[in-house]
């Protein structure tokens, strides 16, 4: 009798078991594209924006050195020199290359400098400390036959920094593009 009532329980309990809600959740198959897209979706989304920040960051990067060429035309044949242009002037003429990707007006600074030979050109960046120094950077842009290194830098904003990892060099989550042109400044009068 102990047997019967043993068994009684068992298909009892199994019964319970297999219509129990969590049995039929487990069994019930209709949610798992919406709950397996819902694990990837984040950091699926994560990479995209990493990516195309990253594509960002490298297209400002070629849009700068694009301006730095053409802004250096202006030093190399005298055009510059011979106009009389400022340090205000010329960064005007930059900026005319930098349209829509760049805050021109507080974000671009130009730094140009005459060397005597180009084994005693200054390439390093006035960086200190993870802050960006402004307070080294020139404007003499030669005469003719000078040796001229012009460098243009821009602050970079850095918006998806946890996957970009030492992507930004500068505190405040920013990247220090620049953009060097070094020349020897053609014999013009």
């Amino acid at each position: 009798m102990f047997d019967v009532l043993r068994a009684r329980a068992v298909r009892k309990a199994g019964d319970l078991l297999s219509r129990s809600p969590l049995r039929r959740f487990i069994r019930h198959q209709d949610g798992t594209s919406a709950i397996e897209f819902a694990l990837v979706a984040v950091p699926f989304i994560a990479l995209m924006f990493a990516i195309i920040e990253t594509a960002l960051v490298f297209f400002a990067g070629q849009t700068l050195e694009a301006a730095a060429a053409t802004a250096s035309r202006l030093i190399l044949t005298g055009q510059a020199q011979s106009q009389g242009l400022s340090a205000n002037a010329f960064k005007t003429k930059v900026c005319a290359q930098l349209t829509v990707m760049f805050d021109c007006t507080g974000g671009v600074y130009v730094d140009v400098k005459t060397y005597t030979n180009f084994a005693s050109t200054n390439m390093s960046s006035p960086v200190s400390n993870g802050n960006f120094d402004s307070s080294a950077l020139t404007y003499t842009p030669g005469g003719p036959s000078d040796i001229v290194v012009m460098k243009l830098y821009y602050q970079w904003p850095i918006y998806v920094s946890l996957l970009n990892t030492g992507f930004a060099n500068l505190n405040g989550n920013k990247r220090l593009l620049v953009a060097t042109s070094a020349f020897r400044n053609e014999p013009y009068k």
